[in-house]
């Protein structure tokens, strides 16, 4: 997407000397439940107009908000290399999707679902895009203002609410490489009158695929080819004449040679999804109704429907004497007429079987959501409101052309059992028909959800007068339900009856979850002026807030939050916070049930492990890329003794709006967010290091005696700790108008200082990982530096916008790593031309102009070659744009 919603996004400020204040209404901005006439703020947010959206090549709000500098490694909105599974979030600070609550219209959305299993943060594709009037983006902690989850930040969106008459926009695109078509049709609808309001808004959206072979940096892995190829490469703990107990491979020629582990591999990587497809529907209504002068009933409706799949290899399944699998000497397509058998790996079978066709995951989601509720003012001024609002997700998640273990055992084992058991025998050394493929493929579908029940009641207003101005409030309280299901597919869960082997099918097993929690809550806020237009202090004001907050799992916690506002001169606006906040255990993290997965990691023991304490015994001819296609079988699971994150967040920053240049502005914002008792898994890369280089928690992986990793056991644990600091920076000037145009410029950016990560040992010694500037673990970057820099230019019905995103270079480690990652700078630019009284606008842009590929990464290499969560694979894509208004 465009670059423009991030350099033009803007920081709330007072208002400069030409405009008014009383000539503005009383409004809630989000950071603040006080309602104000001026937006003095304490803490810096970021807005986003109507107008400033439209003007991106954004289709979803996920687009919009991935490239603001301040957003860390995110879930793209395509689900890049399946990841994702469809879902977008936005991770702020780099602190993660699950520390950053989103709201709409100041009321909490639900968390998502449509993976395996349900998620802990909310999914942006769940919200239409075409309803949202106006995002704002809080860039510090209010635990104090709005309860759990809010350490990193809080987005709230604004949906439309008055709007009369008819509106229309089409969109579509397509990359210069001929691939990812996109294409949008949106639709809003409103009336208004002294009754009240109504509005309806409609939305359809598709993103098509690309696939990695069709981009040069993802076409074949760094780390290497694939060992599973699609001919096979056979080991039998028999002597099979020629070959002895050594492995072989088809010849090509209908016979068989040794294997050759350097020439005898395979590209799976050109059919793997880099972008998948997604598809959107969307519709939003509200209707708003004037009760009498005070009080007016709300109600609002969404549903949105999302579909997207991602695709894979083949599968190649586990094949061993080990797990109970043998081929007789008679069986009809054993072309050596002796036994395979043996223990352990002495008999295995390595092939990737294309004839099942390659993996693919599809996802639907629905999201409904109704609420309702009033609100009003009082003779003395004081606004209120009430509402209830309900929400649910419900996804399914089909799993396709995955293989039938116990069918394959049958299908190659004895051939009275294969008789008695009506199977299809299969050549696995040669030719696998369509029958034979029917025969094993496995198919499951998953079911999982989340639901919300949420109940605020709010009132806001002055108190009394003071010398300085009126003492504000507001207060509230909250009562909240939370649920979650997941119910896997009990195929893909019932246990083998023909192999000794843990899993029925190649796709992992899990076991059921289920659980809820609720909470209620009360909070105050107060806005104390305590100096005004007094030498050196035009402004003086303190914030305060506190929340109480009783959860059912695991007790109750207070958080406070204070900010202070000092305007010495009218130019120069001084702010400082500081908060307390917290991040409630999610549902998936206190019950999800023990299930299998397959993580990406690098072995430090490949190879014997050169004498490191926690490889002893680990053979030198070990390699981890010849199991499990190289990822590392592993079981994860929830942990009900969990107890709340905890954070504290400090910030100081100015705001600069000289008198002498008033369409000047130049805002600083330091950051100082420390976490305890953060949670979180270890990571498989972290604790294969650890056991590797220290011998310590070696207890979580088992090895088979050939070296291969057979589990790895990690789950969410209170133990670590994390500390951010950085600097967030925006300068905004727009030019007098010479005469040819009227000119803006933008430029915003974010700097990374420090992102520690505290790990404590079973020792109890505390390992530090200094993140700040590195991206040596897969899918984790943390550049130093982020920022985007816009340039408008507008006259009459023209306008034009050119804009750069800059991600500065990391570090991602020694060899065989890459060492230096570059930065990577992009440019967009589009323009467009409105006609007819401005009832119709049509836009033509081009994002990433000069197709930058994103850097390569060897500690990515498993995947596509890159960080899928910070860069945007995507290329050249050109967009057209037109919208009409009746």
């Amino acid at each position: 997407m465009s670059a423009t919603p991030m350099v033009s996004a803007q920081e709330v400020e007072p208002p400069s000397e030409s405009e008014e204040v009383t000539s503005l209404e009383k409004m809630v901005v989000v950071g603040t439940r006080i309602r104000r006439k001026d937006e003095v703020a304490a803490s810096p947010v970021f807005t986003m107009e109507r107008a400033e959206i439209e003007a991106t090549a954004a289709v979803s709000v996920g687009e919009l908000l991935q490239e603001l500098p301040s957003v860390g490694s995110s879930f793209n909105s395509t689900g890049s290399g399946g990841t994702s599974h469809g879902s977008s979030t936005v991770n702020l600070r780099n602190l993660g999707a699950n520390r950053v609550l989103v709201l709409v219209n100041g009321r909490r959305w639900v968390n998502g679902a449509g993976t395996r299993g349900f998620r802990d943060f909310v999914d942006l594709n769940t919200i239409p895009l075409v309803a949202v009037e106006r995002v704002e983006v809080l860039l510090d902690g209010a635990t104090a203002l709005y309860g759990a989850d809010a350490i990193a930040g809080v987005v709230n969106l604004i949906t439309y609410r008055d709007f009369d008459g008819v509106k229309a926009s089409s969109y579509a695109g397509q990359t210069t490489h001929g691939d990812g078509f996109t294409y949008s049709q949106d639709f809003l609808w409103g009336t208004q009158g002294e009754w009240g309001s109504a509005l309806v808004s409609a939305t359809i959206a598709s993103n098509e695929e690309v696939l990695a072979g069709a981009r040069d940096f993802s076409f074949a892995r760094l780390q290497g080819p694939s060992r599973n190829t699609p001919a096979g490469r056979f080991r039998n703990g028999v002597d099979t004449g020629a070959f002895g107990t050594d492995a072989f491979v088809p010849d090509g020629n209908g016979g068989f040679r040794p294997n050759s582990p350097d020439v005898d591999v395979h590209n799976e990587a050109p059919d793997t999804t880099l972008l998948g497809p997604l598809d959107r529907q969307g519709v939003y209504g509200q209707l708003r109704l004037n009760l009498g002068d005070y009080t007016t009933l709300v109600a609002e409706g969404l549903y949105n429907h999302r579909e997207s799949s991602q695709r894979f290899s083949p599968s190649a399944p586990r094949i061993r004497g080990g797990d109970g699998m043998s081929i007789p000497a008679d069986h009809p397509y054993n072309p050596f007429g002796v036994e395979f058998a043996g223990a352990g790996t002495d008999f295995e079978i390595v092939r990737q079987l294309d004839a099942v066709g390659p993996r693919i995951n599809r996802q639907e989601v629905g999201t409904t959501r109704f609420a309702i509720g009033v609100e009003g003012s009082l003779a003395n001024g004081w606004a209120w409101n009430a509402f209830y609002t309900y929400a649910r997700n419900r996804a399914t998640w089909n799993s396709l052309n995955q293989i039938d273990l116990d069918k394959l055992a049958l299908a190659i084992g004895p051939n009275d059992r294969c008789q008695a058991n009506g199977c299809v025998p299969l050549d696995i050394f040669g030719e696998v028909t369509p029958e034979m493929a029917d025969y094993i493929r496995a198919n499951g579908t998953d079911r999982n959800g989340t639901r919300q029940h949420d109940f605020t009641a709010n009132i806001t207003g002055d108190l009394f007068e003071m010398p300085a101005g009126p003492l504000a409030f507001a207060a509230g309280i909250e009562y909240r339900k939370e649920s979650g299901y997941d119910r896997p597919s009990a195929y893909f869960s019932r246990t083998p009856q023909f192999i000794s082997y843990s899993r029925i099918t190649t796709s992992a097993p899990r076991l059921p979850t289920s659980g809820s929690y609720d909470l209620k809550e009360a909070y105050l806020e107060l806005n104390v002026p305590l100096l005004k237009e007094r030498p050196l202090a035009n402004l003086l004001e303190l914030s305060a807030a506190t929340r109480y907050s009783d959860y059912n799992t695991f007790g109750s916690t207070t958080n406070s939050k204070l900010g202070l506002v000092w305007r010495p001169w009218k130019d120069l606006m001084v702010r400082a916070t500081w908060a307390e906040g917290f991040r409630a255990p999610s549902i998936n993290e206190l019950f999800a049930g023990l299930r299998q997965t397959n993580l990406p990691a690098n072995d430090p023991c490949n190879g014997g492990g050169a004498g490191k304490p926690g490889c002893a015994g680990v053979p030198a001819d070990y390699d981890q890329a010849n199991f499990s296609g190289g990822a590392i079988p592993s079981t994860v699971g929830g942990n009900p003794d969990l107890q709340p994150e905890t954070s504290e967040n400090r910030s100081i920053g100015f705001v600069y709006t000289p008198s002498f240049a008033e369409r000047l502005s130049w805002s600083v914002d330091g950051y100082d967010i420390r976490i305890d008792e953060a949670i979180s898994s270890f990571g498989s890369q972290n604790l294969l290091n650890l056991c590797a280089n220290t011998g310590q928690r070696c207890g979580s992986i088992r090895r088979a005696s050939s070296g291969e990793i057979v589990n790895l056991t990690d789950g969410p644990i209170n133990l670590n700790s994390l500390r951010a600091k950085g600097v967030d920076t925006t300068l905004r000037y727009l030019l007098p108008n010479p005469g040819w145009g009227s000119f803006g410029m933008t430029f915003s950016a974010s700097y990374l200082d420090t992102f520690d990560r505290f790990d404590t040992l079973p020792s109890g010694e505390i390992r530090t990982a200094h993140r700040a500037g590195r991206s040596d673990v897969a899918r984790e970057s943390f550049p130093r530096w982020k920022a985007g820099t816009s340039l408008d230019w507008s006259r009459d019905g023209w306008k034009a916008n050119w804009s750069m995103r800059y991600i500065g270079a990391t570090d991602e480690g020694p060899e065989p790593a890459f060492g230096r990652i570059p930065a990577q700078l992009t440019h967009d630019l589009w323009g467009s031309y409105t006609i007819l009284s401005g009832t119709a606008t049509f836009t033509l842009g081009v994002e990433n102009l000069f197709d930058k590929d994103p850097p390569r990464s060897y500690v990515n290499g498993r995947d596509l070659n890159f960080d899928m969560s910070t860069y945007n694979p995507r290329g050249r894509f050109v967009y057209l744009k037109a919208s009409f208004l009746f």
